[in-house]
C-alpha cells in the first residue's frame, strides 16, 4: 500500500491517511459568525470522502478581527454549539478536524489595525497598541479552549496569507521599533506569544498547528530564509506540525509563480516545493504539511518519497471532488481540478458555499 494511504500518528492524534484538507473559508455563516446547516453537510461529505485530517476555514478569535462578511466566529460560546455539531459530523465518518483560529489585521472589516500604522496598495491600518496586543493573544486563548469544548481534535493558529500573524512576521507590514518589531527574532514574538498562550490553556497533548507562509512573495517582506528562521523557533517550542503555504500582502505575481519552486521536474506542479525543501531540512523531525497546485498522486507520492512533507494538503481539488481521497486510492491518478479558480469568486457557485463552477 502507498504511504499516501497509511496512517499517521500525529501528536496524540492517529490520522488515517495522509491528506489533509487545507483550511478554505466559506461565507457560508450567519450575521453572528455562527455556522449554517449547510456548510455542516459539506464538511461532512470531505469526511465520507475519505479526508484524513480537515482544517476547518479560518475562524475569528474576537469580534474587531473579522475579515469578511459570512467568516465564522469562535469569539463566544455562542459559537460552540453549531461547531459542536460540525465536529460530530466529521467524526462520525472517521477523519480528525482541525479549527483554525485567526485575526484579520489590517484585513479586518470591523477595525483595520495591525502592527504599525500601514498604507500600501489600497490597504491601510492603524498601529495597534501593547495592550491591544496582549488582549488578542489572550482572546487566541479563549478561542482554543472553546475549539476543546467544541470537540475539535486541535488547533491551528493562521500565520499565513497575509493575516494579523502574517502581517507581524512580515518587514513590509511591521514597521514597529519596540520589542514587536525589527529583528526577525522580535518579529515572531507575536506568534511565539499566541503559541505559549493557546498551549498553556489546552495542555501538551491537544495537538498545536501552525500555517506559516514559505514566502510572501514581495520585494520587501517575509522571505523564506525568515520562514526557516520561524518555523525552526516553532519546531524548537513544541509546534506539533507547520503547514507551508505562501503569498502576503504586497505580493508580486510573477514571483509568486517561480521563487517557491523546485528544480525536480517530479515536484514542478507543487507551488512551493523547493522552498519547503528548504524549511523541512531545519525543523525535522517536525512533521510538515504542504499545499499548492499538488495534483498528481505521482507528484505526491514523490513528496513523500523525498521527505519534502509528510501531509498532502489541498483545498481546491477537494472542493471540486470531495471523495477525490477514495478516488486516488481506487484507480484516479490525478485530480480533475483544473484550478480556473472560479471556486474563489464571492457567489453562489463560489466562496458562499465553495462549490466547483466547473461542475
Amino acid at each position: 500500500m502507498s504511504d499516501l494511504f497509511k496512517p499517521f500518528i500525529l501528536g496524540s492524534m492517529e490520522i488515517r491517511n495522509r491528506f489533509m484538507r487545507s483550511a478554505t473559508t466559506s461565507y457560508w455563516s450567519d450575521e453572528r459568525g455562527i455556522v449554517r446547516p449547510e456548510i455542516i453537510r459539506l464538511y461532512g461529505n470531505l469526511s465520507k470522502g475519505g479526508v484524513g485530517l480537515i482544517i476547518k476555514g479560518h475562524t475569528y478569535v474576537m469580534n474587531s478581527g473579522k475579515a469578511h462578511v459570512g467568516m465564522a466566529g469562535i469569539s463566544s460560546e455562542a459559537h460552540v454549539n453549531k461547531l459542536g455539531e460540525l465536529t460530530d459530523v466529521v467524526h462520525m465518518y472517521g477523519s480528525k478536524i482541525i479549527t483554525q483560529l485567526n485575526h484579520g489585521g489590517y484585513k479586518s472589516i470591523v477595525d483595520r489595525a495591525g502592527p504599525s500604522e500601514y498604507r500600501e496598495k489600497g490597504w491601510e491600518g492603524r498601529a495597534l497598541t501593547g495592550d491591544e496586543i496582549h488582549g488578542i493573544v489572550d482572546a487566541f486563548g479563549d478561542a482554543a479552549e472553546r475549539t476543546m469544548d467544541a470537540g475539535f481534535d486541535g488547533v491551528m493558529i493562521h500565520g499565513a496569507h497575509g493575516y494579523l500573524v502574517s502581517q507581524f512576521l512580515s518587514g513590509l507590514t511591521n514597521g514597529r521599533t519596540d520589542e514587536y518589531g525589527g529583528s526577525p527574532r522580535n518579529r515572531m514574538r507575536f506568534l511565539i506569544e499566541v503559541y505559549d498562550e493557546i498551549r498553556d490553556r489546552v495542555g501538551p497533548s491537544f495537538p498545536v498547528l501552525v500555517k506559516m507562509n514559505c514566502d510572501d512573495f514581495s520585494p520587501d517582506g517575509f522571505t523564506v530564509e525568515d520562514s526557516v528562521k520561524v518555523a525552526l523557533a516553532m519546531a524548537k517550542r513544541g509546534m506539533d506540525l507547520i503547514e507551508i503555504s505562501g503569498g502576503g500582502m504586497g505580493q508580486v505575481r510573477e514571483l509568486r509563480l517561480t521563487r517557491g519552486k523546485s528544480d525536480d521536474p517530479r515536484f514542478s506542479e507543487a507551488n512551493f516545493a523547493g522552498h519547503a525543501e528548504k524549511i523541512h531540512k531545519a525543523i525535522s523531525p517536525t512533521p510538515m504539511g504542504l499545499v499548492g497546485g499538488i495534483r498528481t498522486r505521482r507528484c505526491m507520492e514523490a513528496l513523500l518519497e523525498r521527505g519534502i512533507t509528510e501531509m498532502i494538503s489541498m483545498s481546491r481539488p477537494f472542493i471540486r471532488e470531495p471523495e477525490l481521497v477514495r478516488s486516488l486510492e481506487t484507480s484516479q491518478l490525478e485530480a480533475t481540478c483544473i484550478s480556473c479558480n472560479e471556486c474563489s469568486r464571492q457567489g453562489s457557485s463560489g466562496k458562499m458555499m465553495l462549490m466547483c463552477y466547473q461542475n
